[in-house]
């Protein structure tokens, strides 16, 4: 088969596990394991071994797709672009031509990072496997445990630095009436009814709430099209919205949102509220 054949002219943001399984041998196409849990960090990497999509490499939250804790800058502050390329160059992936698709069993929590990571560095060619590999088990598609030998993949990060604001750029824009921050943390803690990770309950004064699981269905499936526009009507005439959760990462799930709604005015605060809250107990 010559790679003309391989060829995909087009991917759109989410793609289904039809769409994926007849493509698993399309060396165009790279697939990233996203799986894991907060409270287990090894559980992914664990799940991954007993079982994943054919030819899916494993990424880390913690180890791979952040950068070690510090005082500040939160709980996953953004990682070293420069090992993460090397990373993702060991996956196959060249920046501009490979198709990257990700997955995860948690409604795209940690996918959206990874997505909005290689974004951020320039690569737009990426998806996100709609129902994740809950979607992928139940459809009866291919799995197993062997796991992909490093390639060769040249990835060049072109960073778009006017993509993030730092916790000064929030304190600078939060009262400006033509700015929206978005908090995107469930409603309770949002409302400091509950705070299971932080150590201070609450939000940054004067952001509203959007929580980031009102983007995809209980079964892990992306809403339709008008309703991701819904969910972001009332801000749409905004002239910046910055996002941010616990600590940047199911904020990409709104920024993922966002970009189908053909919002381009939104930033992320990486450190979002573990940083912030971290400079009220200094």
């Amino acid at each position: 088969m010559t790679l003309m054949s391989h060829k995909i002219s087009q991917l759109q943001p989410i793609v289904s596990c039809d769409w994926l399984a007849r493509r698993l041998d399309n060396p165009q196409v790279a697939i990233a394991d996203c799986r894991f849990r907060l409270t287990q960090l090894d559980w992914g990497y664990q799940q991954y071994l007993l079982g994943h999509i054919p030819g899916a490499y494993y990424l880390n939250l913690d180890r791979d797709l952040s950068a070690p804790v510090q005082k500040h800058g939160g709980r996953h502050p953004l990682p070293n672009l420069q090992q993460l390329a090397h990373l993702w160059g060991a996956m196959g992936i060249t920046l501009g031509e490979t198709w990257v698709v990700a997955y995860d069993d948690a409604r795209f929590a940690f996918t959206a990072r990874l997505w909005w990571l290689l974004r951020y560095c320039g690569h737009e060619q990426v998806a996100l496997l709609d129902g994740g590999w809950s979607a992928w088990q139940a459809g009866g598609y291919p799995v197993t445990d062997v796991q992909p030998a490093a390639k060769s993949g040249k990835f060049l990060p072109k960073p778009q630095q006017n993509w993030i604001v730092d916790i000064e750029e929030v304190k600078a824009r939060q009262g400006l009436p033509s700015v929206v921050l978005i908090d995107s943390r469930e409603g309770d803690r949002y409302r400091g009814e509950r705070e299971p990770i932080d150590p201070i309950a609450g939000h940054i004064p004067g952001a509203v709430n959007s929580p980031w699981i009102q983007v995809s269905n209980e079964r892990g499936f992306l809403l339709p099209l008008p309703e991701q526009q819904r969910l972001w009507s009332e801000w749409r005439s905004a002239s910046e919205i910055l996002v941010y959760c616990g600590s940047g990462v199911t904020a990409c799930v709104n920024l993922f949102s966002l970009e189908l709604a053909a919002i381009s005015t939104a930033k992320l605060y990486p450190g979002g509220w573990s940083d912030w809250c971290s400079y009220l107990r200094a």
